[in-house]
C-alpha cells in the first residue's frame, strides 16, 4: 500500500475516534493513570523545547505547555478531526508558546525546518501506525539535539494477560490479532492499519540512540480496554498496578500491554 493511502486510512480512524475522545478517556481511570505516568518519565529530564507526535486531542501539549511555561512545545497529528479540537483547545486556553501542526512523522523536517529537540514524546503507541517504522527512527535521530531524550510508548506485540482472557472469553481471532503481520487496532468495528512490535525490534530500530530505561505496562493490571475487570477488582488494582512494578525488574517486564522506552541522542555528548 502506498504512503499516502496507507495515511489515508490511519486518518479516516482518528477522525472518527475524535468525536467522543475525551469523554471516553475521562471516564477510564486506567488510561489516566497510565498518562500521568508516562508524564512523570518526561518531566525527569530537562528541556527547553519538545515535540509530541501523535498529541490527540491535545491533552499532553496543554499540560506540558502550563507544567513547563519556558519551553517551546510542538506537536504533529495524522488526524485533521484531532488537529481541529487540539487548536480549539489552545485558543480557549489562551496558551502561547504552543504549536500544533497537522502532518505524519515524516513531515517534521517540513513542518519545523532547521528544528532541533531536546525531548521528543510518544503516548499511547502513535508510531505504531506509521508507515516505515524504521525510516521514523532515524527522522526522530535527524530531530533529536544532541543529548536529546526520546519518551516513547509502543503497543506490544506479546501481551500475554490479554491472550489469556481472550482465550477464556472465546475470542480466539481477537486473542492473536498482534502477531499478525498488520494489527487492526482496538476498536471491535473498525479498522486501523497499524503493526505491534516486540522489544527487540525497537532496540534495533533506534540502535543509534542509548537506551536509558525500559518499562512494560498492564502486565497483570488490567489494560485500559478491561475495565470491567478493573472495576470488579476495586482496591485489588492498586496492588497490580504496585505487582507490574515489581516484575519490571524480570523478563517479564516485556509482556505488558505496553511498553516504554527512554533513549538518548548520544551525539556530540562529553
Amino acid at each position: 500500500m502506498k504512503k499516502e493511502n496507507y495515511y489515508q486510512q490511519v486518518e479516516a480512524y482518528y477522525n472518527d475516534d475524535a468525536v467522543d475522545f475525551d469523554q471516553r478517556y475521562w471516564e477510564n481511570p486506567v488510561l489516566q493513570l497510565i498518562r500521568q505516568d508516562f508524564r512523570e518519565e518526561v518531566k525527569r529530564h530537562s528541556f527547553k523545547n519538545m515535540l509530541e507526535i501523535g498529541y490527540g486531542t491535545g491533552l499532553d501539549l496543554v499540560h506540558f505547555t502550563k507544567t513547563h511555561p519556558g519551553v517551546k512545545v510542538a506537536g504533529i497529528d495524522i488526524s485533521s478531526g484531532m488537529h481541529k479540537i487540539t487548536v480549539n483547545r489552545i485558543r480557549r486556553e489562551n496558551l502561547k508558546n504552543v504549536f500544533a501542526a497537522k502532518g505524519s512523522v515524516e513531515d517534521v523536517v517540513k513542518l519545523f525546518p532547521g528544528e532541533k529537540f531536546d525531548l521528543i514524546y510518544v503516548f499511547f503507541g502513535a508510531l505504531n501506525t506509521v508507515a516505515d517504522l524504521e525510516s521514523a527512527a532515524k527522522t526522530l535521530k535527524n530531530i533529536s539535539s544532541p543529548g536529546g531524550v526520546l519518551v516513547l510508548s509502543f503497543v506490544n506485540k506479546y501481551y500475554l494477560a490479554g491472550i489469556f482472557l481472550e482465550l477464556l472469553k472465546g475470542r480466539f481471532a481477537g486473542a492473536f490479532s498482534r502477531l499478525k503481520p498488520e494489527w487492526g487496532g482496538y476498536s471491535p468495528t473498525k479498522f486501523l492499519p497499524s503493526r505491534c512490535y516486540r522489544p527487540g525490534e525497537i532496540r534495533k530500530y533506534f540502535s543509534e540512540f542509548r537506551l536509558i530505561k525500559r518499562r512494560g505496562y498492564s502486565i497483570i493490571h488490567p489494560a485500559w480496554y478491561y475495565r470491567k475487570l478493573y472495576n470488579l477488582m476495586g482496591r485489588i488494582s492498586h496492588f497490580t498496578w504496585k505487582a507490574d512494578r515489581l516484575l519490571n525488574k524480570t523478563p517479564l517486564w516485556r509482556f505488558g500491554e505496553y511498553f516504554l522506552f527512554v533513549f538518548k541522542n548520544p551525539d556530540n555528548i562529553d
